[in-house]
């Protein structure tokens, strides 16, 4: 996975471009209104989430695969720790945080692996801190493409699977947290293959045990 995501970022540069994803409002509105200081973002990319996050004033720490992506988030967010992990492999960090915001990373991974990254998560959170998820839903235009390796998850490209989520199973894989708000939204982009709209799921949890 990260020989994928650094040939991408090598190639590609600031895939996304320099503004954050609308749903990174939606989860700083949740965080304001929650008093969260300091928050993890998983898959941190090359940082243009995480410097939204900064910029509004919280102390934030990224977690991304790629070197490549790390390289290019220490001169476009400076403001951020970023370490150069796995995202199924934090619990190396030892900090606890109060927020956590995840933009579409979950639904890459299989079952076990979405599960062993929930608890990961989970557990690098201070009691009642809050996580905010976005993935795939099963409304996206991709669903369906390529070979369906486990239920619901399709291989459109070799080693990259994609996971789509109902409600339901959306809400499933955080049972054992207090879920405060799902929905979906729409996303938009232009990253190379012209301008088109995600329909993304979203979650909103709180962790109540430490």
């Amino acid at each position: 996975m990260n020989e994928y995501w650094d040939s991408r970022y090598r190639d590609e540069g600031k895939i996304w471009g320099e503004d954050p994803s609308r749903t990174a409002e939606q989860a700083l509105a949740q965080f304001q209104l929650n008093n969260v200081k300091k928050v993890l973002v998983p898959g941190s990319g090359y940082g243009r989430n995480t410097r939204f996050f900064s910029a509004a004033g919280f102390k934030v720490t990224g977690v991304e695969i790629s070197l490549e992506a790390c390289r290019l988030a220490l001169a476009f967010d400076p403001a951020t720790r970023v370490f150069n992990i796995s995202a199924l492999n934090i619990s190396y960090l030892k900090d606890k945080f109060d927020g956590l915001y995840c933009f579409n990373v979950l639904h890459l991974f299989h079952e076990a692996d979405r599960k062993r990254f929930i608890k990961q998560c989970t557990g690098r959170m201070k009691q009642n801190g809050l996580m905010f998820f976005t993935v795939f839903s099963e409304k996206e235009s991709s669903y369906g493409k390529g070979g369906e390796v486990e239920k619901n998850t399709f291989e459109s490209k070799p080693g990259r699977p994609v996971h789509y989520f109902t409600e339901e199973d959306l809400r499933e894989h955080f049972k054992g947290t207090e879920i405060l708000e799902t929905g979906i939204t729409e996303d938009p982009e232009d990253h190379g293959e012209g301008p088109h709209t995600h329909l993304l799921r979203y979650i909103c949890v709180k962790v109540k045990a430490a």
